[in-house]
């Protein structure tokens, strides 16, 4: 206890004689918003050009909307969406509260650690790359630390390659390619990445041991480093990087402009569909396709990857919403078979997130983007099914569905972790089912595509 009181002490000393600028969130409420008409989806998105924070990145009727009101606005915004006739509902009652109690330890009997690292509480970027470079201290054979780029700030884009049969692959090792941290404010989904490592590295577990061992795996926990350390010395709300390039004048917040959405900047469909071209929004996606350092860095890696080995994974993680979503995430209905193993895909994630559910009881969505959450282009996974070619590819959206959002509490690090494990191992099985290791995609995904597309034909005529 007493070593975490002095990182408290050290980490309040940075923020006053560093970043000299840390923003509170005392009092600041997020509401729940349900837009029923196209013209209330335009108010809500003009309301996030303001003082105001919209958590939902793209906003659709009879969808639920997040937005995030500072105290100073709150009767009027209260009044101004009641007027016209929705209705928001109090989520959080004080952000800063939440932002508090993430920096604490988790209160409970549970605890996992491996070398320093433990995943009872969130880590700031320098202990992430600490316990990286601790790793190939630790399993000199197996676990080598590789940067891949640096980011706007110069910071490494730094990462693992773990290779438990070093030398024994052949010349097209089956490979699989882990991302996470690309939203900065998402801070479960490098508590997550780096969870996995350890499982790959320690466990017992038949399956888990099976899954580390058959790849090569290439494991990235924050491939935003900015942004993620903007967040916890600045801004926790963050989510872009920092690209200072582009700032301009928004309401109630300059500093709004100081980044670009990496998650929207891969040069897949660039721009197509929700993605905005105004500095002032989260979901801004640069001034052209793959302009970020972040992200050319992660695209050449993928595709150096793809020279040297036979790339079948690619995971991308963030929050929140609890789902489970496959490539494209402009397609909807029967257009998602323009994904030539989307059968497949789905099948999989499927059996994944039913054994994910029989973990702790969490349930998650399956579909693309468009389908079950709002379509999206400019996406790194998107990108790699797209551009790269790479089969079995996937974006989570982990815990929760907006009880804490962003703010996901340190007690639910560990069951997190442990359900997406779970569900991996069975994703993982399935692929292995459907004859992936061997070449894929499978006769099973042809002929289910065929059999769709047939009685979709029969339907409409």
């Amino acid at each position: 206890m007493k070593i975490f009181n002095l990182e408290l002490v050290i980490f309040a000393v940075l923020i006053v004689t560093v970043s000299g600028a840390y923003k509170s969130y005392e009092n600041y409420k997020v509401y729940k918003i349900v837009p029923r008409t196209d013209e209330q989806v335009q108010i809500l998105n003009d309301l996030g050009k303001e003082e105001y924070d919209l958590w939902t990145d793209v906003i659709v009727v009879n969808k639920d909307v997040r937005i995030m009101v500072p105290p100073s606005k709150d009767d009027q915004f209260v009044k101004y969406t009641k007027s016209l006739g929705m209705d928001p509902v109090v989520k959080i009652s004080n952000v800063q509260e939440l932002i508090h109690a993430q920096m604490q330890s988790a209160k409970t009997a549970r605890s996992s650690s491996l070398g320093s690292f433990n995943w009872n509480e969130y880590h700031n970027l320098e202990r992430i790359h600490a316990w990286l470079d601790e790793l190939q201290t630790m399993y000199p054979d197996t676990v080598k630390t590789v940067s891949i780029g640096r980011s706007n700030e110069g910071r490494e884009i730094k990462g693992v390659i773990i290779d438990l049969k070093p030398g024994n692959r052949g010349n097209n090792p089956l490979t699989g390619m882990i991302e996470g941290g690309i939203h900065s404010r998402e801070w479960i989904s490098p508590a997550t990445v780096t969870w996995i490592i350890k499982e790959f590295l320690t466990s017992d577990d038949p399956d888990t041991k099976f899954m580390a061992e058959t790849f090569v795996w290439h494991i990235f926990p924050v491939i935003n480093p900015d942004g993620y350390v903007y967040s916890f010395l600045n801004d926790r709300m963050w989510r872009k990087n920092r690209n200072l390039l582009y700032g301009t004048s928004c309401t109630g917040n300059d500093d709004l402009s100081n980044g670009i959405d990496l998650n929207r900047n891969f040069d897949y469909l660039w721009m197509t569909v929700g993605a905005s071209s105004d500095p002032c929004t989260q979901t801004y996606a640069g001034p052209s396709p793959a302009s970020e350092p972040e992200t050319q860095a992660i695209s050449n890696y993928l595709l150096s990857l793809k020279r040297t080995g036979n790339v079948l994974y690619y995971f991308a993680f963030h929050s929140y919403s609890q789902m489970t979503l496959i490539p494209y995430s402009h397609l909807s209905g029967i257009d998602v078979l323009q994904v030539t193993n989307y059968a497949d895909l789905y099948e999989i994630a499927i059996r994944g997130a039913e054994k994910l559910t029989q973990k702790h009881g969490t349930n998650y969505q399956v579909g693309t983007s468009a389908d079950i959450l709002y379509s999206v282009s400019g996406s790194s996974f998107d990108w790699v099914k797209g551009v790269g070619d790479i089969p079995i590819v996937y974006l989570f959206e982990l815990r929760d569905i907006g009880e804490y959002g962003f703010l996901l509490p340190p007690e639910q690090i560990i069951p997190n972790n442990e359900e997406i494990m779970a569900c991996l191992l069975e994703m993982d099985r399935t692929t292995r089912e459907l004859r992936y290791y061997s070449g894929g995609p499978s006769l099973y995904a042809s002929l289910i595509s065929i059999i769709i597309s047939a009685a979709f034909v029969i339907i409409v005529k």
